[in-house]
């Protein structure tokens, strides 16, 4: 019998961009290379995987199927390029040094702990039994210890921790899942904590764990470095606790994360004892990027009142990190998780300077000794109309990594606005944003804010060609752009709201897009924040939006909702008997139009009817007093008719002015009157939608602004414009509220 010839060998080579470094691919790609008995090599490139393979055809065409259908679950890779090559006969195949080329680079964010990391660190018998810094490919920390490109060991804050003989042999083995996992570490050889109460400090991993635990028992608030800086904790079952905490930092009445032990079969356990996620609630709180998700609390439940008073949600989620699940387990319940920073600054990453800066809230430290290269905040995220939206990017998430419908000539900045601060790169049809940042009036905001920009710039080996901001003059963001020296575009705060929501559709060409927010900088000088926008990124026409009336000691009136509920009145021709201040010097102030802007914000009118209803006078966070309105509601209410007029400029205006006997009516519970408040809205948004269609024709309604964040006003307004026969879009990947003005700004300026 003639022996069968061997099949010809054939040679191709790839080149796959997308999310290949960090997740573990190369490894993957070893394996699969020996499953199909194929030889070359693969390496990595600058943000991109270079494979050379040689072998059969049909194994070289099964092998780059395989590259996609079977790639590790946190990698998005995508062929570039594929053809045929020389042959080299390599005798096997073989992970290749790194080299440099062309930048197609994806920074990957921080992953959660992965199961296999969890069963390990809960094994007696491996060697990482308990060790907080487990890790591999498919989880750890990424973007917070990156500090150059390409993604190799050298170039993260894990340089200096040399590898021991057992780590670099399974650093080194292709068939290991620690494989080229760069923050690879064990007791060995890796960071270490270490604790800190008063004079007394603890340099042993195990003994300062225990007494961090011991602590949080005594109802004391510990200072915990995590993957992108500090937690603030403490029993979130213990009142005295969380008022010390509240006190200290001080956050009166801000609520407040609250961290859950990993128990029952799908570590949701602990979480239903005190809340009633849905399934959707359920889904994200185990989704990998493991954010913060508003969840029902239950009417009687352990948790103290004090972690989100007057409100029906809290903020829950589970252990990302092999450190929290220590924590958390060893607790053995809920802690409070808050960010460890001053209040709107970036989360603290540094020992010293949290040791400084936290010493006057924190009553104990746990550090560590890995470095965190930039800051990266827990992401936060609430189901509204049966779909996850963001309210905050950040650990797990960020940098967000988009597609854009267009492609730049030049690479773009946006800078955002001031207040929930993100940034934005933009070149080629790519988009990055960053994690959140914060509010932009603190020293330590602006540093982080550079810091930001610089890094995203060096990392994706992108430098910035053009600038865009705000129009706002004051925002500490346009006066940073203004001083790059780079050509500036300065984009309207509500055209960049409604076009970060058109740029995750872009298929649409035809938009009315309510921005409904807290006050933003206008065309005509005064200050919006209840418009409603039509046509596309690039063409937006006002066409609605509110009755303007003026704020009583300008900013103030945000701090200090019983302003904007007297100016109405004021404006109105009525008067608020319930009035807590004396406002007879602020009201001849008013009258003579010093400082008293105007504006048409829907925001301010929520923060007239949280006073009207007493649940609100003065604000100790932003958006307390629309917060606590909406908590109150408990059922449906019939809505009171706002009269549309158009003005002298064509633009379509509702009159909030029927809405204040009703607000003003102690007979009505406050309950109702929110109820109410919230319906009125709701339908006057339906109505102005309606009579725009008769002059405009068909068009795709949007929602974006922070007002939209309030669940009970989107979906009622969800559900009317449906009945009324609206498509209705509301983002699903950029926030409504301020977070997404960056991304806003990108899809603005490059559609002009």
């Amino acid at each position: 019998m003639r022996p069968q010839p061997l099949p010809a060998i054939a040679a191709r080579r790839l080149t796959l961009a997308g999310r290949v470094q960090g997740v573990g691919f190369r490894p993957f790609v070893y394996r699969l290379a020996h499953r199909f008995g194929l030889t070359g090599w693969v390496k990595n490139a600058t943000g991109r995987v270079e494979i050379h393979a040689e072998g059969p055809e049909a194994a070289l065409h099964a092998f780059e199927q395989a590259l996609i259908t079977e790639a590790p679950a946190l990698s998005q890779p995508r062929v570039l390029a594929s053809a045929p090559a020389a042959a080299q006969a390599h005798t096997r195949f073989e992970v290749a040094p790194s080299s440099a080329g062309k930048a197609d680079i994806h920074v990957p964010p921080d992953f959660f702990a992965c199961d296999d990391c969890v069963r390990e660190l809960n094994d007696p018998k491996d060697r990482r039994h308990r060790y907080p810094f487990i890790n591999c490919t498919q989880c750890g920390p990424r973007y917070t210890l990156i500090e150059h490109l390409p993604y190799d060991r050298p170039n993260t804050t894990m340089a200096g921790f040399t590898l021991c003989p057992e780590c670099q042999r399974e650093y080194e083995n292709p068939l290991d899942r620690r494989f080229h996992a760069e923050p690879v570490a064990c007791p060995v050889c890796g960071p270490q904590l270490s604790y800190r109460e008063a004079q007394a400090e603890i340099h042993d991993t195990p003994k300062a764990q225990a007494a961090c635990v011991a602590a949080l028992r005594a109802g004391k608030i510990v200072a915990v470095k995590g993957i992108g800086g500090y937690h603030l904790m403490c029993d979130a079952r213990s009142d005295s606790a969380v008022a010390r905490l509240r006190a200290k930092k001080p956050r009166p009445h801000k609520p407040l994360a609250v961290m859950f032990p990993w128990r029952g079969a799908d570590g949701l356990d602990a979480v239903r004892e005190v809340a009633t996620p849905n399934d959707e609630q359920a889904r994200l709180l185990r989704d990998p990027m493991r954010p913060i998700v508003l969840v029902p609390v239950r009417a009687s439940n352990e948790l103290s009142d004090q972690i989100a008073p007057g409100l029906k949600e809290v903020g829950c989620f589970l252990p990302y990190s092999p450190l929290h699940h220590l924590i958390l387990d060893d607790f053995g319940g809920p802690l409070v998780a808050t960010s460890g920073n001053i209040s709107g600054e970036p989360v603290l990453t540094d020992n010293a300077e949290a040791d400084a800066r936290l010493g006057h809230v924190a009553e104990a430290f746990l550090h560590h000794d890995r470095p965190i290269a930039r800051p990266a905040d827990d992401p936060v995220y609430r189901v509204i109309a049966g779909t996850a939206r963001p309210l905050r990017l950040g650990r797990g998430v960020a940098p967000l990594e988009l597609v854009l419908p267009f492609k730049l000539a030049k690479p773009l900045l946006a800078v955002g606005g001031h207040m929930k601060n993100t940034v934005a790169l933009a070149w080629g049809n790519r988009a990055v944003i960053s994690p959140h940042i914060g509010d932009l009036d603190a020293p330590r905001s602006l540093s982080v804010f550079e810091q930001v920009i610089a890094d995203l710039q060096q990392l994706y080996g992108v430098t910035a060609r053009r600038v865009v901001c705000d129009v706002h003059p004051g925002y500490a963001s346009t006066r940073f752009a203004k001083k790059l020296g780079l050509p500036l575009v300065s984009v309207l705060h509500h055209h960049a709201h409604a076009s970060a929501l058109a740029g995750e559709y872009p298929e649409i060409e035809n938009w009315l897009v309510f921005t409904w927010d807290g006050v933003g900088f206008g065309e005509d000088g005064t200050l919006w924040g209840g418009e409603a926008l039509f046509g596309k990124p690039g063409g937006w026409k006002r066409v609605a939006s509110f009755r303007p009336f003026r704020l009583p000691g300008g900013e103030k009136a945000g701090r200090e909702p019983w302003r904007s509920a007297a100016a109405l009145c004021w404006e109105a021709g009525m008067e608020w008997r319930d009035c807590p201040e004396n406002t007879t010097i602020l009201r001849q102030a008013w009258d003579k139009r010093l400082n008293a802007p105007q504006t048409s914000a829907v925001g301010r009118l929520f923060d007239a009817a949280a006073a009207f209803t007493g649940l609100n006078y003065k604000s100790s966070f932003e958006g307390q007093g629309p917060m606590l309105l909406e908590a109150s509601v408990n059922g449906e209410a019939e809505p009171v008719v706002l009269p549309l007029a158009t003005d002298n400029n064509g633009v379509l205006r509702a009159d909030w002015a029927p809405l204040l006997p009703a607000l003003m009516d102690t007979n009505r519970t406050p309950s109702a009157r929110a109820a109410m408040f919230q319906a009125s809205l709701a339908q006057s948004l339906v109505e102005q939608a309606r009579t725009l269609r008769e002059t405009h024709g068909e068009f795709t309604v949007g929602l974006s602004g922070g007002v939209f964040q309030n669940r009970v006003l989107t979906e009622r307004a969800l559900a009317l414009l449906a009945a009324a026969g609206f498509d209705t879009r509301l983002g699903q990947r950029i926030p409504c509220n301020d977070a997404g003005i960056s991304y806003g700004q990108i899809i603005e300026t490059a559609s002009r």
